[in-house]
This record gives structure tokens, sequence and C-alpha cells, in this order.
């Protein structure tokens, strides 16, 4: 694998200096047609997918199933290559390969796209969303389908979004009900400057660190709680630890399948239309498994690990602590404020 990613930083630093050749910059397959009008089930249009989950993750399922309809789609005119368990690098260098050419496609959580679009700010904030049915309407709405694919200017479009679930609390050896309870204690959070100043706004003690260091830092007292969903209490071993899993769901942050721009316009607009059809397939069938995946996990966690989940969480109590960060966002970043009109209006549009 080490010997794949350096040829992949290879291209990279060549596709940067421009010395390699358009099949690469333009993030197909070498020797594939470079546009989708090109294109033959014979010599087909092959676009590379790269991301760091595994194959068991129900998102790597979820555009397994996406490449498998795209082919379908186009007759074998177009098809996906993926890579999955980070062959490629990490999130970051997979956006870096993206932006250069280098990939075709990867996914990313979607507050990681702010570097690039601020917009994306929005999906880090907390109580955006009302409720899993209210994420799953605005997601799937016109409005927002149109912002996805408006942000070509910034190099790359989203094809379409998959759920992560809601994000909430879960400690060692306390329920937190109210925001009152983090007061003192450690809670790791992504690294992200949303989550870190939701901790502030709540009265916790925000510490970033990455997921694989999550469950030592617990078990070594680093840190005293977390906050995901419930799946990491089973996938990540949290539940062993933590006991208390408090349903405040604070957060739906969404990972999304982005596309570079450059090559989305090699692509004629009947084969977008498409593409976006099977994307969009694809993350029907991802809420299916999402559903089955947290069942699964909550059962486990209760009946094998013993995790309590706390269900008379204060969440209005959580929501009016942490307004003044939505507003505070919302006038620190304009397209904030515009995203959240869009997710108003598909709300007023339902």
């Amino acid at each position: 694998m080490q010997g794949l990613r350096s040829m992949v930083h290879k291209g990279l630093s060549l596709c940067v200096s421009g010395f390699v050749g358009a099949s690469i910059l333009c993030g197909c397959s070498a020797g594939s047609p470079t546009s989708s009008a090109n294109a033959t089930p014979e010599n087909p249009m092959i676009l590379d997918l790269a991301h760091g989950l595994s194959e068991t993750h129900t998102v790597h399922i979820a555009m397994t199933e996406f490449a498998k309809e795209v082919e379908n789609k186009t007759g074998g005119r177009i098809r996906i290559k993926i890579f999955p368990n980070g062959q490629l690098g990490s999130e970051d260098e997979n956006m870096e390969q993206l932006q250069a050419g280098v990939i075709a496609m990867t996914k990313v959580s979607a507050p990681g796209l702010a570097t690039f679009t601020e917009e994306y700010n929005v999906f880090g904030l907390p109580y955006i969303f009302e409720s899993t049915e209210d994420f799953y309407e605005v997601m799937d709405s016109q409005g927002m389908r149109d912002f996805f694919l408006s942000t070509g200017d910034d190099g790359y479009v989203t094809l379409t979004y998959y759920t992560s679930g809601a994000r909430s609390f879960y400690t060692k050896d306390k329920p937190i009900r109210t925001p009152e309870d983090l007061k003192g204690l450690k809670i790791r959070v992504q690294n992200m400057k949303s989550q870190t100043d939701m901790m502030k706004y709540l009265g916790g003690t925000p510490v970033a660190m990455s997921y694989g260091e999550v469950f030592t830092s617990l078990q070594t007292g680093i840190i005293d709680g977390t906050e995901n969903n419930e799946t990491a209490l089973t996938t990540g071993k949290h539940g062993e630890i933590c006991k208390y899993y408090s349903v405040d769901q604070h957060a739906m942050i969404p990972d999304v399948l982005i596309m570079s721009d450059k090559v989305w316009s090699q692509i004629t607009p009947e084969d977008q239309q498409l593409i976006l059809e099977a994307a969009h397939e694809s993350t029907d069938s991802h809420k299916i498994m999402w559903d089955q995946a947290i069942e699964e996990a909550v059962k486990e966690a209760e009946e094998t690990m013993g995790v309590t989940f706390v269900y008379d969480v204060d969440k209005e109590a959580f929501r009016q602590a942490t307004t003044p960060m939505v507003e505070e966002y919302s006038a620190q970043y304009p397209g904030v404020a515009k995203l959240l009109e869009v997710i108003e209006q598909a709300r007023k549009e339902k």
C-alpha cells in the first residue's frame, strides 16, 4: 500500500507540474476517454473514486451500488473504480488529488468542504436539523440538490450525501441531560472549529483528536467522554468504557460524495443526469442500511456492553445554549446565512 501511495503522490506532483497526460489530469484511469461523449462499452470512461472507509462500512457499500448503477444506466460507457481503505491516502490527501485531477471522486465529511465553500460550515453547526425526518426531507430537497451542484468554481460538485446519523454525548460514569452536566468534563470532538466552538458554548472542555485515539484516551482518562453516533459504541468498542449514551442529538453531519468539476464538465448533460440518478438511489439504499446498523448497535451496546441509553435529555436547553453560536457563524460567514435560508425554504415547501 505504501508503494501505491508513493505512486499516487508522485502522480500528484507530476500532475501539478503539468507533465502527465490528459487522462490523468481529468481524474480518469490512464488510457480511458476523457469525455463521456467519446466513451463506448468497449472503451469506457473510467473514473477513479478514493476514500478512507473499510469495505464493510455502509457508505462504501452504498458507493459500490452507485458504481454498479452508473455502469448499468450508461450501458457500460462509464465505469467507476473504487479505492477504499485509504489506499490512495487520507481524506485530505484525496481532496488534494481531486483538486489536482489525479482522481475523479472522493467521499468527505461535509464540514471539511468549508475550506473551499463557506456554506459547508452549516453542516458542522448544532441543531440545524429538527429530527432525522427533517434532515432527510431537507437534504433531498431540490434546493439542496441545486446547492450541491453550484460549487463548480470551487473545483468540485457534490453528487449526493450519505447520513452518518445523529451525534450525541456519551461518557464513562455519568449521564448528560443538560449542558450543566458537561461542565468540568473533557470531551473529545472532531478536529473542526465548529465542534470546538460548540463545546465551549455548552460549558465542556473540548479535546480535538482523531477517532483512532479515542479508545485509549478514554481508558487512560485523557478524556471523560466523547460524542458520536451509536455505531461508535460497538465498532469502536467505546461501549466497553462509556456506560451512558445520552441522546441529545446535537448534530447531524453527513458524508458527501463529490466529483471534480473538471471531470463533471467532460460528462454530457444526459450522462450527468444518469449519474445523479444513480447517486440519489444509492443514498436511498444507504438510509435503510444505516437504520439497520443503528438498531443493531443499540441492541449490542445494551445487551452485551451494559450501556444505558438516556432519552430524558433536555434538548431545548442544548439548543438554546448553542443558538448564539449559529447566529455568530451566520454573521461571520454570509454563505452560512445563505444556506440556512435554503434549508428554511425546503421546510416551507415540504
